[in-house]
């Protein structure tokens, strides 16, 4: 949202009122809040018909500042407010001198510049951003609507990342972004998940806790800073450093929830009915069968939407026309050692039988004249489950505790995004805030059934839609994606960005969700689809097994699925990095390697975990395009190594792509490539190229490999391979 005319002027109707100095502030060892009025005072009668500002800064978190900017506080609106953590810190100092006061936070100074005010960020020593004087603003437009802005500066080369799955261009310089949740695809600048959180190449982010539309101009409005906007009369947000991004990352799901650990049987790969297909328990059936025949493992069976009758989403009842026992068929199924995920939404049809109960004990969402609140975009006369009711989310569940009775362990939690703002919420809620936060509460409910049901850490999700602290509800996938080479780099681009926000799993379509692609697609985006921490055939129209695109793919989709199974000790260490820190398993390579240069903008390459590289082949040419950073690296397949600080070209075949191992890296693998599980007794420490101690991490035991090529741990029948 822009309210300037070039730097030197203000958008023709606009009043930007900005806070010109400090005059007064006040400081009770937790909080300084600062008096900023909006012109200079030079006498007692400039205090009167004025505009001031109120402006509180706290440290509810080691290496985070909060600042609250406010014009007027009676005007905050009720409701959808992120959950955040605190913890105790020691007690801030302040110093001052005549031009400045200094708020001391550990290694976090905020310089304060009195007249003209300004606000300097410094870490260790190293200033990271500044408000420039004049940034912060209260603004009211043509229409007297009013907003609160923020302007924070960028450096020379400084890049910003993150902001949800967004899958444009992977570094945000230049760009426009609007944080409102959007059902459009994986080709447009709308996106499923926003999360207010940019995170920059200078080891800081910005959480922008609103969870109402936050607007952000990023190297747009003003080439070097980012601004961000609300609506109304206050504007939150968190200055997070840490000595580099990983350390951001993990104070800022500090505050926002760090991902569960989810059963290794999430890991494998999941086989979906895809969404408008035909199916009924022998189709279903030969699915499976033809998978095994093949010898791919398969980990988890999905029904997706026609599992229930048409026009009927949802009833949460199995379509007796196609399934007769539904109970029996998914006993069958687990017998085959298979878990079973259904689709939902939190929709409710007007021709559903739960319509009527629903909406006679106030369990939708309600028009602002009382009514109920319906629409015929997705199913006609649906309805809209309302989570702020206690008992509408008991009714809801009590319906999906009847699935998990039949045998079902996980559900898919499609939509979520398309929610009015003209409504009412049983509590009371604020719906603008409610737009995005809705995803928040729908996922949190039907995540909390899952672990009531199966155990902490035992709880998946397959979820679309997502805010932030969404984290903490995984599975989340990427969205309607489209068949062809560019949807894979861009489904790339916004599995990168999210991860950037806390998301420590993702996954995507294999091969896309619309139309169906070639055999050579199919084959490339199953290698980058089971490379990923989650993997799943899923379609529109056309199914996804692998013989109907050609045998190879079959053969293709056994190779990568069983490679997959061997890095499972190794995705597991991955996974519990993401559980402790906050580190997501699919990792942009500037998360690893900010002070290469190149790895800044690399967004077609990545890395899963600490140690392996992945560049997925974007092409019908067998032509692979990547860049190794400064170090030795292995191929994982065929032990090549190759000197890093440059670029590579080179064609691979269907059951190779880049996939290599950085040197001084401990990789546990194992032999057992026939199932995905918690944890293995066959394993191998793979050690390449080693130079000094390394340490790693299995199911609670510590491995050492010491610099004399020493090995120390508890685990029995570990073996040892050293790469050198």
């Amino acid at each position: 949202m822009k309210f300037s005319n070039g730097f030197w002027l203000d958008k023709a109707g606009c009043k930007v009122s900005r806070p010109m100095e400090l005059r007064d502030y006040t400081f009770d060892g937790t909080t300084l809040t600062l008096y900023a009025p909006h012109r200079h005072i030079e006498s007692r009668g400039d205090t009167l018909n004025l505009t001031q500002s109120t402006i509180e800064i706290s440290a509810p978190a080691k290496d985070v500042l909060h600042i609250s900017h406010t014009h007027h506080y009676g005007k905050a609106k009720k409701g959808a407010a992120y959950v955040l953590a605190q913890e105790a810190v020691a007690e801030l100092k302040i110093q001052e001198d005549d031009k400045q006061l200094q708020l001391i936070h550990g290694k976090v100074t905020l310089v304060i510049e009195k007249a003209p005010l300004s606000l300097k960020f410094y870490y260790d020593g190293e200033l990271k951003t500044t408000s420039p004087a004049g940034a912060m603003a209260w603004i009211e437009d043509e229409h007297q609507e009013s907003y609160m802005r923020e302007q924070l500066s960028i450096g020379i080369h400084e890049s910003i990342y993150g902001l949800g799955e967004r899958f444009g261009p992977f570094v945000k310089n230049g760009q426009s972004i609007d944080m409102w949740q959007a059902d459009g695809g994986t080709c447009s600048e709308q996106a499923y998940k926003n999360v207010p959180f940019y995170i920059s190449s200078n080891n800081y982010g910005i959480f922008v806790n609103h969870s109402e539309d936050v607007s952000f101009e990023i190297a747009s409005e003003v080439v070097n800073r980012v601004s961000f906007t609300v609506t109304k009369e206050n504007l939150n947000y968190d200055f997070i450093a840490g000595d580099n991004m990983k350390s951001v990352l993990e104070r800022y799901t500090f505050r926002t929830g760090r991902p569960p650990l989810v059963p290794g049987w999430s890991f494998g790969l999941w086989l979906s009915t895809s969404f408008t297909t035909n199916y009924d328990e022998a189709t279903i059936n030969s699915f499976i069968d033809g998978m095994f025949s093949r010898n791919i493992p398969l980990s988890v069976f999905h029904f997706d939407c026609f599992w229930m009758k048409e026009s009927q989403w949802c009833n949460f009842t199995w379509d007796e026309d196609m399934f007769e026992d539904p109970e029996a068929m998914l006993a069958r199924l687990k017998a085959k050692g298979l878990h079973i995920c259904v689709w939902i939404n939190s929709y409710i049809a007007q021709k559903s039988p739960l319509f009527k109960e629903a909406m006679a004990n106030g369990y939708l969402l309600h028009n602002e004249d009382g009514s109920i609140f319906q629409t015929d975009l997705w199913q006609a006369g649906m309805g809209i489950v309302d989570f702020t009711n206690p008992d509408a989310c008991a009714w809801y569940t009590a319906y999906l505790q009847k699935l998990i009775d039949q045998g079902v362990d996980c559900f898919k939690t499609d939509f979520g995004e398309r929610i009015p703002c003209h409504v009412r919420y049983h509590d009371g809620s604020d719906p603008v805030k409610m737009h995005n936060y809705y995803t928040y509460l729908y996922n949190k409910t039907v995540h909390d059934l899952l672990e009531k049901n199966f155990g902490k850490d035992r709880a998946v999700l397959f979820a679309r839609s997502a805010t932030a602290g969404c984290q903490q509800f995984p599975v989340h996938w990427g969205g309607d994606c489209s068949s062809n080479y560019d949807s894979m780099a861009e489904t790339l681009r916004g599995g990168l960005s999210l991860g950037l926000g806390g998301f420590g799993y993702w996954s995507h379509d294999i091969s896309g969700f619309e139309q169906s692609g070639t055999p050579d697609l199919y084959k490339r985006w199953v290698a980058f689809g089971l490379l990923s921490s989650h993997s799943r055939l899923h379609g529109s129209n056309s199914y996804r097994v692998p013989w109907l695109f050609d045998e190879e793919s079959c053969e293709v989709v056994a190779h990568f699925t069983r490679l997959k199974a061997r890095l499972m000790p190794y995705l597991l260490e991955t996974s519990r990095q993401a559980h402790v820190c906050g580190t997501p398993m699919l990792r942009a390579m500037v998360l690893e390697f900010n002070h290469d240069m190149q790895c800044r903008t690399l967004d077609t390459q990545y890395m899963l975990g600490d140690n392996l590289l992945v560049a997925p082949i974007l092409n019908d040419q067998s032509l692979a395009h990547y860049y190794l950073p400064e170090g030795k690296w292995t191929h994982l397949l065929s032990g090549e190594v190759k000197t890093g600080g440059k670029w590579y070209q080179e064609t691979y075949d269907y059951f190779s792509l880049p996939l290599f191992v950085k040197e001084n890296s401990l990789m546990l693998l194992t032999e057992d490539i026939a199932h995905f599980d918690d944890s293995y007794q066959q394993l191998t420490l793979h050690a390449f190229y080693p130079t000094k101690a390394l340490t790693t991490h299995y199911q609670g035991h510590q491995i050492t490999l010491t610099k004399n090529k020493q090995l120390i741990t508890d685990l029995d029948h570990l073996q040892l391979v050293i790469h050198e």
